[in-house]
C-alpha cells in the first residue's frame, strides 16, 4: 500500500491555497494602516510594494522567455 501524504489529497491543497489567499489579503489590508518609513515619495502610494513586486515578476518572466531562452536553448537533435 502506498503511503498518503498531506498534499496528495486535493481538499488539503485547496485549503492551503485558501489560507494563503487569506493571509495575502490580510497583509494587503494591513498595509493601509501601518506607517512606512519611506525614502522616496512614490513608496507612500497604497499597494506600491505589491504592485512593484507583480510588475517585477512579470518583467522577469518575459525576459526569461524572450531573451534568455533563445540564448541557452539547444536544438532538438543536440544529443544525437
Amino acid at each position: 500500500m502506498e503511503k498518503k501524504y498531506f498534499f496528495d489529497n486535493p481538499r488539503n491543497v485547496k485549503g492551503f491555497f485558501w489560507l494563503f489567499y487569506i493571509v495575502i489579503g490580510l497583509f494587503t489590508i494591513a498595509e493601509l494602516f501601518i506607517h512606512k518609513h519611506t525614502f522616496f515619495n512614490w513608496e507612500e502610494f497604497p499597494f506600491f510594494y505589491a504592485s512593484f513586486g507583480f510588475v517585477a515578476f512579470v518583467f522577469m518572466i518575459l525576459v526569461a522567455k524572450y531573451i534568455l531562452r533563445p540564448i541557452i536553448k539547444r536544438k532538438e537533435d543536440y544529443y544525437d
